[in-house]
């Protein structure tokens, strides 16, 4: 990205335009219905904009999760462009057009910083008013959080408008918030944890500002909903940077006000890096497999030393070590109950063969996945294989086995009888 012109019309505060020549954004690579939407809005005389992440990502050679669009309609206009559009949210209302396959695009009018005089007099009415005051392109761009998310794609004429000096951060590879860190981290407490996400995620590195905010407002994360920090962790096991995140959070101090007083170690944070081994091996990710990860170091070190710990005892002591973060988080009974069972198959994987109650640990539904889960254990920590490979054995017998069984007779087999016969009809009287 090279050659970089400057708008010669807009005056002071020109944004840097790059033109489609110096770009590398093509039309083919956004949504087709994404494209509907800009044309549409263009089309009734509207500015419309592909925003944040997807553009950045199509200026990195990535491909977008999803796109979104900003837009000088309002949501009440958008609303009447398009008969597939549902107005959402109650702080911040935006518009989700809905098209074939359950696919949404987010549509976001621009908005602005109020000016103290606009405010309403009564001052817990003033967070919601100030996410629904309109504005301009470019008091939209300076609302956002870093810079490399602040750039605009417009359909109009295939350009990239740059207000906030994101290109100039891309070709850097570094990680920028827009204005003064300290003032934006505490407006909004969880751009911290997004900082580190996508400087695990791009490969950036994290300018100085960033560092220095985020050792002084770290405790304020404990003040966000658990909610939201609960999906934007679980969003970094479905990227695939969970570990390298925890890892630099646990060194800035941020992890313990993120996780109600968590902290990792070593232990902890290797076995995380295999979790995310695994994602990006296209393996799916689940709360309970997560909430089992960042247990199971833990829960090794507490078990007897002897190696005489009884079923009981494990189930005791899975359940006290997840309770606290479930209850915290309000993570459902069923979810922490698997993540228990996982940590109660490693523990009967880990014993090895022969322990009483074996043949029915092995029909278990769940123990398929518990001896998933040793594995990955295993195989990162270079640990019990021929353990491992036993069970493995096992559970191929057993498959065998109980295939053989299904297959040997065609027929359906016949259910048993009760006990108890039924009476008999009596004869019919001869007149």
């Amino acid at each position: 990205m090279t050659g970089l012109e400057k708008e010669t019309d807009a005056g002071e505060g020109c944004p840097v335009i790059l033109p489609r020549s110096q770009h590398p954004i093509s039309r083919k690579h956004i949504n087709e219905h994404t494209l509907k939407v800009l044309y549409r809005l263009r089309n009734h005389g509207f500015k419309a904009y592909l925003v944040g992440g997807g553009v950045r990502d199509l200026l990195l050679g990535r491909r977008p999760k999803d796109f979104d669009v900003a837009t000088d309609a309002t949501p009440g206009q958008v609303r009447k462009l398009f008969r597939n559009c549902f107005l959402v949210g109650r702080r911040f209302r935006l518009a989700h057009i809905r098209f074939a396959g359950n696919y949404i695009v987010e549509v976001a009018t621009f908005r602005r910083q109020p000016r103290p005089e606009e405010l309403p007099e009564n001052p817990a009415e003033h967070f919601f008013f100030t996410e629904n005051v309109f504005g301009s392109p470019r008091e939209d761009a300076f609302r956002r959080d870093f810079t490399i998310n602040g750039l605009f794609y417009n359909i109009d004429d295939f350009s990239v408008v740059d207000h906030v000096g994101g290109l100039e951060d891309l070709e850097a590879r570094r990680l920028r918030v827009i204005g003064d860190p300290l003032v934006r981290f505490t407006e909004d407490p969880v751009r911290m944890l997004r900082a580190l996400e996508f400087k695990a995620r791009l490969g950036f590195s994290l300018d100085a500002g960033i560092r220095e905010a985020i050792y002084l407002r770290g405790p304020l994360i404990a003040e966000a909903a658990p909610a939201r920090i609960r999906e934007e962790v679980m969003e970094l096991f479905r990227h695939a940077v969970a570990g390298p995140v925890f890892r630099q959070a646990q060194a800035m101090g941020l992890l313990p006000h993120l996780l109600a007083g968590y902290e990792a170690n070593e232990e902890t944070l290797a076995m995380l890096a295999g979790v995310d081994q695994r994602t990006a091996n296209d393996a799916a990710i689940e709360e309970h497999l997560v909430l089992a990860a960042l247990f199971l170091s833990r829960f090794r070190n507490a078990l007897k030393s002897d190696g005489e710990t009884s079923i009981g005892e494990a189930l005791h002591l899975a359940n006290l070590l997840l309770t606290p973060m479930c209850a915290y988080f309000r993570i459902a009974h069923g979810t922490r109950a698997r993540a228990r069972d996982l940590l109660i198959g490693f523990f009967r994987l880990s014993r090895g063969r022969g322990r009483r109650g074996e043949a029915r640990f092995l029909r278990h539904s769940s123990s398929p996945q518990a001896l998933e889960f040793f594995a990955l254990w295993c195989e990162v920590f270079q640990q019990q294989l021929d353990v491992l490979a036993d069970w493995r054995q096992a559970f191929a017998a057993g498959e065998s086995s109980s295939t053989a069984g299904s297959k040997s007779n065609g027929r359906r087999p016949r259910r048993r009888r009760s006990g108890r016969r039924k009476p008999r009809k009596p004869a019919p009287k001869s007149e």
